[in-house]
């Protein structure tokens, strides 16, 4: 089944507009989500909108409201809030360019493929994607879509483009306010070297594919195997992982980082793959 375009419509730069298709990067496929159950019955839980001392309401009796102090609302009505809802438009003005290094990825939210519409666009589009990767720059800008507007981010992703929706100043908290009680000392050169040693060994091209979600894969196999013994019974597996025995945070750092440096020297040089015998030369005649 062919994806579904996320939204439709114009990348504008200045006079020349582009028509693209932007598309979700992303899927939820591989997460688990649980229903709950009335354990007796095993039929699924319903909820009632309850209002304490009135009971159950109506959901026509039901509006939004804004909470300016405990227990105090601002009530609104659905016409209202549509009314300041922002008109959907159907172009994408880039209004500035940055580096990319400039946007701290605590900005990031999530990403979307972008492509061209029709072969028309097509023209239009590589010549935008090869300036901005000649450029170095990340293009700005702001999409209405579905009465919010989100603040965007585009870059070239391989043949074509990616859109990264971005969290917008207010919805960022400042890290600074977390890491004011670390101490300031620089740590000793030996130390530093150890721990540099080891990030080097383990230093490799990054590649999604090497990680596996394994409390997913877990749940999956306790699923299947509960549904194959249609038992109720609970089924509890040891996960293999244990303590350390002494359960204290108080180690010797030196003694740790040297181990663990020799230790990733053993393991690399067992998954190196045994060197061939070199051949021998011939003897001239």
């Amino acid at each position: 089944m062919a994806a579904r375009a996320y939204w439709q419509g114009q990348i504008r730069l200045a006079l020349v507009s582009i028509p693209v298709e932007i598309y979700t990067a992303t899927k939820s496929g591989a997460k688990i989500r649980f229903n709950q159950i009335h354990e007796p019955s095993g039929k699924r839980i319903s909820y009632e909108k309850v209002v304490p001392g009135v009971g159950p309401v109506d959901r026509d009796e039901i509006i939004k409201g804004y909470e300016i102090s405990k227990g105090e609302y601002v009530l609104l009505e659905e016409e209202e809030i549509e009314a300041v809802k922002i008109e959907s438009k159907r172009t994408l003005e880039l209004v500035q360019f940055v580096d990319a290094c400039e946007i701290d990825p605590l900005y990031f939210d999530k990403p979307y493929y972008v492509a061209p519409q029709d072969e028309l666009a097509e023209e239009a589009f590589i010549v935008l994607r090869e300036a901005l990767r000649r450029a170095k720059k990340v293009a700005l800008g702001q999409l209405s879509v579905r009465g919010a507007e989100k603040l965007v981010a585009i870059k070239p992703c391989g043949k074509g483009l990616l859109l990264e929706t971005l969290r917008y100043a207010d919805e960022v908290r400042k890290g600074q306010s977390f890491f004011t009680e670390i101490d300031d000392a620089k740590p000793k050169k030996e130390l530093l070297d150890l721990a540099s040693a080891l990030i080097e060994q383990k230093s490799a091209p990054f590649d999604a594919g090497e990680f596996e979600d394994r409390y997913v894969d877990a749940l999956r196999k306790l699923i299947d195997k509960k549904a194959r013994s249609k038992s109720n019974k609970a089924i509890i597996e040891d996960s293999g992982e244990t303590e350390g025995a002494s359960g204290s945070n108080v180690i010797d750092l030196m003694a740790a980082l040297k181990k663990s440096v020799g230790e990733d020297k053993k393991s690399a040089a067992k998954k190196a793959p045994a060197k061939k015998p070199a051949a021998k030369k011939r003897k001239s005649a």
